[in-house]
């Protein structure tokens, strides 16, 4: 759950300052011999772990150090630890870098730092921006004293995501890129008989959101695969009458204070053509989660779709055509 940026940051100006596609050198550019030299890969395949959160995984490699990246369609930004900034030598740039040296998230100021290096797998991305935000948030109890366990060391966000044409896979656990974006073509591999195609629409803010409805009430809903569960705004839950009921658990996001969560039941619940019927699902407050007037436009956005609801429907994300794929 990282959300919404400040309006006036540009991340399609950040990728044509800072980002170069280094897949290595081909064979046939130290060989002379061969008349027909071996073509590069076109795709990189990555495994996913998922989490006892029910995050999605990937490891990664910053400025030659191994890393843990969360998955987070909903991050427009891709990020790093605070705490783990020195470590893989990051450090925020000067107000005289080209790039802004903060960035307003959710409220809240960040620095920017620039990663000399971020791989993943055979890919090598150079001199890419990436957010430092304080990862507390993500910190779970390791059951041995007040040390809490690290489930990740920053995150993979659309900025990255979406100019590589990425493909995620719940079912298989994988995560494909392609290596050189300006390759036509689908990514192969991927057989959608049986799934149902919906439309994911870009905001201002670089966030993905689907139609959708609630009880019938027509509504859009982020796609956020760093969203734990699906989580409706409570106030659109208030005005449609529906019961909630309390529970022990609590959301919290990148510089957001946690937050109960109450549960909801939705009689009617679908996602474009693909009708999920009856559905629990949380209820939070999200106004400092989604902004630009989105909680209020026509129609409005709801809430997130998050991971739970994303593996049970055995969801295909294709950033590359922004397509969700969901099947029963």
């Amino acid at each position: 759950m990282f959300a919404g940026i400040s309006p006036s940051f540009s991340r399609k100006n950040l990728t044509a300052l800072f980002v170069a596609l280094v897949a290595g050198v081909p064979a046939f550019a130290l060989a002379r011999t061969p008349a027909r030299p071996e073509a590069p890969p076109q795709y990189e395949a990555l495994p996913l772990e998922r989490s006892s959160q029910n995050h999605l995984l990937v490891r990664a490699e910053i400025n030659g150090k191994p890393a843990v990246l969360l998955v987070d369609s909903g991050a427009p930004l891709s990020a790093v630890a605070t705490d783990r900034a020195t470590h893989f030598g990051m450090n925020p740039v000067s107000a005289k870098s080209r790039i802004p040296s903060k960035l307003n998230i959710n409220g809240a100021f960040n620095s920017m730092s620039v990663a000399r290096s971020l791989r993943l797998g055979a890919l090598n991305l150079v001199d890419e921006a990436m957010v430092l935000i304080d990862f507390a948030y993500l910190r779970q109890p390791s059951g041995g004293g007040d040390d809490n366990e690290r489930e990740s060391d920053g995150i993979l966000g659309t900025d990255i995501l979406s100019p590589l044409k990425a493909v995620l896979d719940y079912d298989r656990m994988i995560l494909v890129l392609k290596i050189d974006p300006h390759v036509s073509g689908s990514v192969p591999g991927f057989n959608f008989r049986g799934y149902r195609r919906v439309r994911m629409r870009e905001s201002e803010g670089y966030n993905l959101y689907v139609d959708g409805a609630v009880n019938g009430t027509k509504a859009r809903l982020m796609v956020d695969t760093g969203a734990f569960a699906t989580l409706l705004h409570s106030q659109f839950v208030q005005r449609m009458n529906i019961p909630l009921h309390q529970t022990k658990f609590r959301s919290v996001g990148v510089n957001l204070a946690q937050s109960r969560v109450r549960l909801a039941n939705i009689n009617r619940f679908s996602i474009g053509s693909m009708d999920m019927q009856s559905h629990k699902v949380g209820v939070i407050n999200l106004e400092r989660l989604i902004h630009g007037g989105l909680l209020q436009a026509s129609p409005p956005v709801a809430g997130l779709l998050g991971s739970e609801t994303l593996a049970r429907y055995h969801a295909i994300i294709d950033f590359g055509t922004n397509s969700l794929y969901l099947k029963n």
